[in-house]
């Protein structure tokens, strides 16, 4: 049996929240204020693999741990306790404009992104062409990134995630952007990904963006797997589960 691409065992996160309970440094330093500290519990004993060539959608309200998961997998954070293992390349899509620096121009962003997931400059050299054509910012791609739109950003970092040779594709809510042609474009370009065996591990609140990408939905909540299955079922799930605590507030 093949090892997951994904694996996730006993995954859990704590956030240390300080409160100094002052108004003011000065109040803080005249009477000597004890700060408090409170654990914020994001993700408690995660358990999960995922298979190469899988899409997983994970839903979820705000404050579930979507995107401190997306972020242990793109070692952007490290684990409290437990482990997440990615097996291949990753490229990860986590903000629009992430990881990018402001005063260098969006070629030397491409060069300096490449580096930073892991390719050789001649690998990077051999795609620069194709990500500046996919991201049709062929007039911008020589001024500092600082004078993009967000949605020119957008392009930008999806276009390098689709063009680094990845195995596994890791999106917090940026799947397809831009205008309609772009959006059908990048359909296009993760039908491909996926058909050549990548895995796509992805949050989105978008139901036509779940049901044309996942094959497999992940419900969080508190920290929690709720469920998991297929991607109708787990929507519908959820939907009725958010419009009960809808009810329950009122």
């Amino acid at each position: 049996m093949n090892a997951p691409v994904i694996e996730i065992r006993n995954l859990r996160k704590e956030f240390l929240l300080s409160h100094s309970g002052a108004a003011s440094v000065k109040t803080a330093v005249l009477w000597w204020k004890r700060q408090e500290v409170q654990k914020l519990h994001v993700l408690r004993g995660i358990d999960l693999d995922i298979a190469r060539g899988e899409s997983v959608a994970v839903l979820g309200r705000n404050g579930a741990g979507k995107s401190t998961l997306l972020s242990l997998l793109a070692n952007v954070y490290k684990p409290t306790q437990g482990y997440c293992e990615v097996r291949g390349r990753v490229a990860p899509l986590l903000e629009l404009g992430a990881g990018f620096h402001p005063d260098l121009t969006g070629l030397e962003n491409i060069l300096f992104n490449g580096i930073v997931l892991g390719l050789t400059r001649k690998e990077i050299e051999a795609n620069v062409e194709r990500i500046v054509e996919f991201s049709e910012l062929r007039a911008q791609i020589d001024s500092p990134v600082r004078t993009y739109s967000s949605g020119m950003m957008a392009r930008l970092g999806f276009a390098i995630a689709v063009h680094v040779d990845a195995d596994v594709l890791i999106v917090d809510e940026v799947l397809a952007v831009g205008d309609y042609d772009f959006r059908r474009k990048c359909e296009a370009r993760i039908q491909a990904f996926r058909e050549a065996g990548g895995t796509i591990f992805f949050v989105s609140h978008t139901a036509q963006d779940i049901l044309n990408v996942a094959t497999r939905c992940l419900w969080l909540q508190h920290g929690e797997i709720v469920m998991d299955g297929e991607p109708l079922s787990v929507m519908e799930a959820y939907r009725a589960g958010s419009e009960s605590d809808l009810g329950a507030e009122r």
